[in-house]
């Protein structure tokens, strides 16, 4: 398990100092932190980012040993902005998941921990030019059945689509960013609403913060177990090093809703965003 744990540890920062690396460092060095602070936290930015979070989650339920278990795992969210002459803008925005410890239920009281790469997600929108202030877009979101076959995650492809509905000042964003995803393959019947609500404050100096929790409905859940709710807050620094914006984070979440049986208690991220060239953005316009 030593051994797993620092392959999975050191595949994203190898991959982290290969991109960036590769990128290039065009940004001036009179950058603003301020007006990075402001891009990085708007969901239609024009900044392209590698986005890392390492996640620690602990859990409780009425399972055996249900209150015993924790999570540790890595995601890692790049974010790749394709503006178009228009104004306009083409987002895709993969999730992998990189689980280092799965806790997995065996049944009585045992439970064994389990590591390995999970779905794989992505969603694509577009983003229409709108007035100075107003946010939107819309598209889909997909998942992909990549999970290993310890994690227990089943064979599903699913698939539905997703809006953003925001509103950007000098000094805060705020918004609503919902989905919904069906089975469209695979052997899980899967019918999930998400919703990603945001309000983040921006005071200068490259901080921001305030609270995005993800709101999820399961709709094929028994009666009072849909809801799984966190109650979320988040901090984040934006610094600019060799003319390149890193945006550095913290954030909580503590779960007020979730199944009764085995589902999240608290959950801290530290997250690590550096900004990159995307290269490819010359294929939109």
């Amino acid at each position: 398990m030593a051994v797993q744990i620092k392959k999975y540890l050191a595949s994203p920062f190898i991959s982290l100092m290969i991109l960036v690396a590769l990128s290039s460092s065009s940004f001036a060095q009179e950058s603003d932190a301020d007006k990075a602070a402001k891009e990085l936290a708007n969901p239609n930015t024009a900044l392209a980012s590698l986005n890392f979070k390492f996640q620690y989650t602990t859990f409780e339920g009425d399972l055996p040993k249900a209150d015993d278990q924790t999570r540790n795992m890595i995601l890692f969210q790049p974010s790749m902005p394709f503006p178009r002459e228009d104004g306009s803008k083409i987002l895709f925005r993969p999730a992998v998941p990189m689980f280092i410890q799965q806790p997995i239920y065996q049944g009585g009281d045992s439970w064994s921990d389990e590591s390995g790469l999970g779905d794989i997600s992505f969603d694509l929108a577009y983003a229409p030019k709108s007035e100075a202030g107003n946010l939107t877009a819309y598209g889909f979101i997909m998942s992909l059945p990549t999970g290993a076959d310890e994690l227990n995650m089943g064979e599903s492809t699913t698939f539905g689509p997703e809006m953003l509905l925001g509103k950007l000042s000098a000094e805060s964003i705020f918004g609503v960013f919902p989905n919904h995803q069906w089975d469209i393959a695979g052997d899980n019947d899967i019918s999930l609403t998400s919703s990603q609500f945001f309000a983040i404050l921006l005071p200068g100096g490259g901080w921001s913060y305030g609270t995005s929790p993800i709101v999820s409905y399961n709709w094929n859940a028994e009666d009072g177990q849909e809801w799984t709710v966190p109650v979320n807050f988040t901090v984040s620094k934006t610094l600019i090093l060799s003319g390149r914006p890193w945006k550095l984070g913290v954030e909580l979440n503590y779960y007020v809703e979730k199944p009764d049986a085995f589902g999240p208690e608290y959950m801290i991220s530290f997250n690590i965003t550096p900004v990159v060239e995307n290269s490819l953005v010359s294929w939109f316009k």
